[in-house]
């Protein structure tokens, strides 16, 4: 068989097995998991439920081959956005950014039957250590040329990031998102925490604090 008609015939199937992903996705999140049957997703996709058994055994089989696509791709999304820009600190703040802003788009499965569903697949675990892994090197790469505060691990830091970040899935706009990123970002480059060398503290207006006066009696 031609190498053309083979390609021609493999990206037919891409685009039928695509169109079988977003179409469960559709009619889990709109009916709950539990509603949506092969039948519905073959009529929506306008192909033949014989065919779509050719593709999946059943709808679970399908719901978990469209969240690998998604998590897939929003790796790609943010390893990309990682390697256009230079410097760990810069780096840093793109996927940062980036994952906010995904977190937001992904936010309409939050809380719902699907969003359940998806969370107890294992890939989910795998992607979660691998954007850790990603976040945490960047740290460490900024906490070695003194970008970011070295008071706290690397680790830890990474898991106050993507913690704090997933809280942009409830934000009204990518601007408030945005916000939420310089804090975070702030979070990582202040220390707040000078060393208790027992010396008096000054308030803004010149006088001691109320510790630095007791220490002194």
């Amino acid at each position: 068989m031609p190498k053309l008609w083979n390609e021609t015939i493999e990206a037919h199937r891409r685009a039928v097995r695509d169109a079988i992903l977003t179409t469960t996705a559709e009619l889990a999140a709109e009916h709950g998991v539990r509603s949506v049957t092969m039948s519905q997703i073959a009529e929506k996709a306008g192909i033949g439920r014989a065919t779509l058994y050719k593709y999946f055994p059943d709808v679970e089989a399908i719901l978990l081959a469209w969240h690998d696509r998604q998590i897939t791709e929003h790796l790609g999304q943010l390893a990309e956005v990682r390697d256009q820009t230079d410097g760990a600190g810069e780096q840093l703040e793109a996927v940062l950014r980036a994952f906010a802003h995904i977190s937001r788009e992904s936010r309409g499965h939050h809380g719902t039957e699907l969003a359940a569903f998806l969370h107890r697949d294992a890939r989910v675990v795998r992607a979660q250590q691998q954007l850790h892994g990603m976040v945490r090197d960047l740290l460490a790469e900024g906490v070695q040329s003194g970008g970011f505060r070295g008071d706290v691990a690397p680790d830890e830091l990474a898991t106050y990031c993507l913690h704090a970040l997933t809280a942009a899935a409830a934000l009204p706009s990518e601007a408030a998102a945005d916000r939420l990123v310089t804090v975070t970002l702030s979070g990582l480059r202040d220390t707040h925490a000078a060393p208790d060398d027992g010396k008096p503290r000054t308030s803004r207006h010149g006088h001691h604090s109320h510790r630095a006066q007791h220490s002194d009696h």
